[in-house]
C-alpha cells in the first residue's frame, strides 16, 4: 500500500476500535474483571485509559464528546485513591491527566480538574519530602520513587503538563536533578542505581541490585522529563549538568555502534563487575525498556543539549530496529507498552520532532503490520497493552497531528 493508503487503513482500523470500545457495559459485561491494574481509575487497565482514547478522538473530531464523557464518569466513579499508591498511572493523578485532556480542549470538567489537581499537589509534596529525606540519609532509591509508572517523573510529568509554571513543577524538576547528584559509593554506582531487582523487590538474582535504563521504571523517564523541560526553558539549577550525568552513564554502557547503537534494558553488579553487556541481552524494541523508549530520550536530551551527534545517534538506533526484521519479529503483541503500537507511536514522534525522512518512510510498513495484528485476534481492551492503546497510536499517525499538551505525556514520549 502507498502511504496515504496506510494512513486511511490506519484511522479505519482506530475507527473501528474505538467504535467496540465505546459502551462500558459492552467492554466489559457484568461489570470490570477481578485487579488492581483493572481498577475505574488504572490508566493501564481501567476505565481512565479508555476514556483517553475517546478524549483524544473528540479533540480531534473523529469521536464524540458524549463518548468520551461516558467513560470519564466511569473512571472517577467511586472513592478516588489519594494514598501512598497514587501515581500516574493510578488513582487521582491519573484521573487528573485525562480530566485535563478533557477541559483543556472542551471547557467542562473544570471544577472536577481543580479537585483532583489538589490532591495530586498533595500527593507530590508529601513524595518529594520522602525522596528529599531518603537522599539526605545517602540511601539508595526505592523504584516507586522516582519511576515513571509509579513514582516522581510521573508525576512531574503531570506538573510539566498541566501547568509549567507551577512552584510544584519547579520543585519536582529540582528533585530530578538532585536524583542525578552523586552519593557516597567505594565503587562509582550511578545514583540511581537500586537495590531491588527489576522487579522492584530483592531478589536471589541480583543480590547487588541493578542500575535500569527503561522508561517505564528506570533513568529513561528522568531523562526524557528533564530534558522536555529544558526544550520548554523551564530549567532549574542543576537540570543540565543532571541531563548530562545521565547521558554519561547511558554511554558508557551504550552497545552496538554509530549507525545501529542500542542500550540495555537494565545492568546487574556482575555486568558493572566484568564491565560487559552480552549481545544476547539486547532488549527487545519495547517502549518499557527497549529502543521505542531509550532512542526517544536520547534524541530529546541531544536536543536539549544541543548535541546533533546525540540526536543522530537516538535516530540512527529507531531507524535501524525498523530495518530490521529481526527486531521487529521480537515485538509481536500490538500494545503501547511491550508491543508494535509503542514502537510506531515512538518512531512517529522521531520522525515528526526533527523532520527525519528516513523514520518516516518506515513508518507505514509498521503500521500496516500492527493493522494486520489486530484484525488477526481479539485483544484485550486496555490502555497500556491492548486496544485502545494501539488505536491511540494509529489514531495519531493517521492523523498525522502533534497537538499540545500531548496525550502520549503518561509515556514520557513529549
Amino acid at each position: 500500500m502507498t502511504t496515504a493508503a496506510v494512513g486511511r487503513a490506519a484511522l479505519s482500523t482506530a475507527d473501528q476500535l474505538a467504535r467496540a470500545l465505546a459502551d462500558p457495559n459492552t467492554v466489559w459485561p457484568g461489570g470490570r474483571p477481578v485487579g488492581v491494574r483493572a481498577w475505574p481509575q488504572s490508566l493501564a487497565g481501567g476505565a481512565s485509559g479508555i476514556a483517553l482514547l475517546h478524549i483524544e478522538r473528540a479533540r480531534s473530531g473523529r469521536g464524540g464528546w458524549d463518548t468520551a464523557h461516558t467513560w470519564l464518569a466511569t473512571a472517577v466513579h467511586g472513592e478516588v485513591s489519594a494514598a501512598a499508591n497514587a501515581n500516574l498511572f493510578f488513582g487521582a493523578p491519573a484521573l487528573a491527566f485525562i480530566t485535563h485532556r478533557a477541559a483543556s480542549a472542551s471547557s467542562r470538567y473544570l471544577r472536577v480538574l481543580d479537585r483532583l489537581d489538589a490532591a495530586t499537589l498533595t500527593v507530590t509534596r508529601h513524595r518529594l519530602a520522602e525522596a528529599h529525606q531518603r537522599i539526605d540519609r545517602a540511601e539508595r532509591p526505592p523504584m516507586k520513587e522516582f519511576d515513571l509508572i509509579q513514582g516522581l517523573c510521573g508525576l512531574a510529568a503531570y506538573h510539566l503538563s498541566r501547568h509549567p509554571h507551577h512552584e510544584i513543577t519547579r520543585d519536582v524538576l529540582s528533585y530530578l536533578a538532585r536524583l542525578t547528584e552523586p552519593l557516597p559509593d567505594p565503587i562509582g554506582l550511578s545514583p540511581w542505581w537500586m537495590s531491588v531487582a527489576p522487579t522492584g523487590e530483592p531478589h536471589a538474582d541480583y543480590p547487588g541490585g541493578h542500575g535500569n535504563f527503561g522508561l517505564s521504571h528506570g533513568i529513561g523517564s528522568a531523562l526524557s522529563v528533564l530534558s522536555l523541560a529544558l526544550l520548554r526553558d523551564l530549567a532549574v539549577p542543576g537540570m543540565v549538568d543532571a541531563v548530562e550525568r545521565i547521558c554519561a552513564w547511558t554511554d558508557q554502557w551504550r552497545q552496538g555502534d554509530p549507525t545501529a547503537p542500542w542500550w540495555p534494558g537494565h545492568i546487574s553488579m556482575q555486568q558493572v563487575t566484568d564491565n560487559h553487556v552480552h549481545a544476547d541481552l539486547r532488549p527487545r524494541p519495547s517502549w518499557c525498556y527497549g529502543v521505542s523508549g531509550t532512542a526517544r530520550a536520547q534524541q530529546l536530551a541531544g536536543l536539549s543539549l544541543r548535541d546533533p551527534v546525540r540526536v543522530r545517534a537516538a535516530e540512527n538506533a529507531i531507524l535501524a530496529t525498523l530495518r530490521d526484521p529481526l527486531q521487529l519479529d521480537k515485538v509481536p503483541e500490538i500494545g503501547l507498552c511491550h508491543g508494535m503500537a509503542g514502537l510506531l507511536h515512538a518512531a512517529w514522534r522521531m520522525a515528526t520532532e526533527t523532520g527525519n525522512t528516513e523514520i518516516a518512510a518506515a513508518l507505514p510498513g509498521l503500521a500496516d503490520r500492527l493493522i494486520t495484528a489486530l484484525g488477526q485476534n481479539d485483544q484485550f481492551p486496555e490502555l497500556l497493552d491492548g486496544a485502545a492503546g494501539a488505536a491511540l497510536a494509529l489514531h495519531t499517525y493517521g492523523t498525522n497531528s502533534a497537538p499540545a499538551p500531548h496525550w502520549d505525556t503518561f509515556l514520557a514520549l513529549a
